[in-house]
């Protein structure tokens, strides 16, 4: 019987030992400072098995547009990748004994951090063997002396159940505004039967080493890509009240088009005129932008979930979260084509659900005016009346508690219908890194005061 006493007390000392370090101290108020909007990656077979189907119907395709020369410009509908041209690995990756470098890039600094883990599109358990942060220096390198390891409730190595996130136990780590933060996580499994959670279009490079080199300073002879894995978002401990803003929107939100690494999406451009580098009021800014995502259409791949379908955990769910942007609907108007539906009064139907689900929560929301297309592959003027009944609503109808005119940043005075020529990336879709800069400018900072 004392054997059995000394050995529980032991347990309960080595449990004393762990739990302080896996809780958060009293009152600490934690806000999102970094966010991406995932998508789930299908398992291989069924990527591999889509791609033979589609082989035939490729084929056929092409023999029609060779035989069809004075087919209208755009009358083939753009892949999902055209559609919001992302950065997604081909063919696509999926972890298998391998380590994972990511850099994310935060928007407000602070000393304790704590990193939430996505498997919310899984089907299966996520095994994480080991997790690490630390300060980016360059490239895969990192600042000397700023490596920490990431536990989850004491615990180095995690499962994260299907369909479920996971945080963290916070870390002390002295983090600047504008910081470029390097997670490491090892996957020991192969994932490529399962369904992956990932951001597609992450716009910056990561590296992959194969085996557990979490922690690891030399990380030479790393392979890359351009996309998030199993990242949700990144939580810093602020003052009380600290908001958040959230950027709800598809591909021009998400930075397509944009120089890899630079950082200039627009709403990197709005992150530093809202949290100068000294001094000013903190406030967090996070993106939930997703390439060819609509408002109503379920269309799955690279498109993710809906707006609606995902309004739940990409916005209203990020702690803090105070402001909602929207930019939003391009897609469903562009995908249609020539189709009377969606109307622009389903559009509309759509943002005053986003504009009802914010306001129950306290939540003030920016509608953002819809960019010229006229050029893009899938231009019409049955779209671009769409558009324009959309935009004239959100500058008009005063159902959103204010509005960010991008159109007027970015349009040609002399033909509105497109974009002013410095600011057009080449596709007519999406802005330059000049034409991103200019709507970043564009708004009106008090909106978030």
């Amino acid at each position: 019987m004392r054997a059995r006493v000394s050995v529980l007390a032991a347990v309960m000392v080595a449990a004393l030992t762990v739990l302080p370090r896996a809780q958060s101290r009293a009152n600490e108020h934690w806000v999102a400072t970094w966010a991406t909007a995932p998508i789930a990656r299908v398992p291989a077979g069924q990527i591999a098995a889509a791609a033979g189907r589609a082989a035939p119907a490729a084929a056929a395709a092409t023999a029609t547009a060779q035989t069809a020369p004075n087919q209208p410009a755009g009358a083939a509908a753009p892949t999902p990748a055209a559609a919001g041209r992302g950065g997604a690995p081909r063919p696509p990756f999926y972890p298998n004994n391998q380590t994972l470098r990511q850099i994310a890039h935060v928007s407000l600094g602070g000393t304790r951090i704590r990193v939430v883990l996505s498997n919310v599109f899984g089907t299966t358990p996520l095994q994480i063997g080991a997790a690490h942060v630390a300060i980016r220096e360059r490239a895969s390198s990192v600042v000397p002396g700023t490596d920490r390891t990431l536990t989850f409730s004491g615990a180095a190595a995690a499962t994260v159940p299907a369909n479920a996130v996971l945080v963290s136990d916070p870390v002390s780590l002295n983090v600047p505004n504008f910081a470029d933060l390097a997670i490491d996580l090892f996957v020991p499994n192969d994932t490529s039967t399962g369904t992956v959670s990932v951001h597609p279009s992450a716009y910056t490079t990561n590296y992959v080493v194969t085996g557990n080199h979490a922690g690891d300073a030399d990380w030479s002879g790393a392979t890359t890509n351009t996309s998030w894995y199993y990242l949700d978002h990144i939580e810093v401990s602020a003052p009380d009240k600290t908001p958040v803003v959230v950027m709800m929107g598809d591909s021009i939100t998400d930075g397509t088009a944009s120089t890899l690494d630079a950082n200039h999406r627009w709403g990197d451009i709005l992150t530093h005129r809202l949290l100068p580098e000294k001094g000013g009021r903190p406030i967090a800014v996070v993106n939930a932008g997703i390439a060819a995502n609509r408002v109503l259409s379920q269309v799955g791949g690279n498109a993710g979930n809906n707006a609606l379908s995902r309004f739940e955990h990409d916005v209203l769910m990020r702690p803090g979260v105070q402001f909602v942007t929207v930019l939003e609907a391009i897609n469903d108007i562009g995908q249609a084509r020539t189709n009377a539906q969606p109307s622009a009064e389903d559009l509309i139907g759509g943002h005053r659900q986003m504009i009802a689900r914010a306001h129950t929560l306290g939540i003030k929301i920016f509608g953002a005016t819809l960019t010229p297309f006229e050029g893009a592959a899938y231009y019409s003027e049955v779209g671009e009346q769409k558009r324009e009944a959309v935009n004239q609503w959100i500058r008009t109808s005063h159902e959103y508690d204010g509005v960010i005119d991008f159109e007027a940043a970015v349009r040609d005075p002399e033909h509105p219908t497109k974009y002013l020529p410095r600011f057009d990336s080449g596709d007519h879709l999406h802005p330059s890194d000049a034409g991103y800069e200019a709507m970043g400018n564009a708004i009106n900072i008090a909106l978030f005061k």
